[in-house]
């Protein structure tokens, strides 16, 4: 429970590395009045710097909501080309952890093979 409360003093950022792109992307999330939380993108790539003011501010719904109704998906299907983008999963987990919804833990895609 400690964890939590020591959670207002600080803003959550996440790291991305989408891939073979190589863009990454950091998402810094910080908590707001009420249920709000102010999003920011620092990235090179220009289709998530696109996003930026689509989710600059979301409401902590927002890591609940749908796919289809997702507004963090919603700007992605207008801006991302690369539907396997793993960016809006990121906002939104960066998202979930400012409000405590949940521990910061990695998401790892990992590629196996015959090696």
């Amino acid at each position: 429970m400690e964890w939590f409360k020591m959670r207002d003093f600080f803003m959550t950022k996440v790291t991305i590395n989408p891939g073979i792109c190589g863009l990454t992307v950091t998402v810094s999330a910080e908590k707001e009045e009420g249920k709000k939380v102010r999003i920011s993108l620092d990235t090179e790539c220009e289709m998530v710097m696109n996003m930026g003011e689509d989710v600059s501010v979301l409401d902590m719904k927002a890591a609940f909501t749908g796919h289809l109704q997702n507004p963090v998906y919603r700007s992605a299907a207008m801006h991302l080309k690369h539907a396997a983008c793993p960016v809006p999963a990121g906002i939104l987990k960066a998202v979930e952890v400012e409000v405590g919804l949940c521990l910061p833990k990695e998401a790892i895609i990992t590629f196996s093979g015959d090696e």
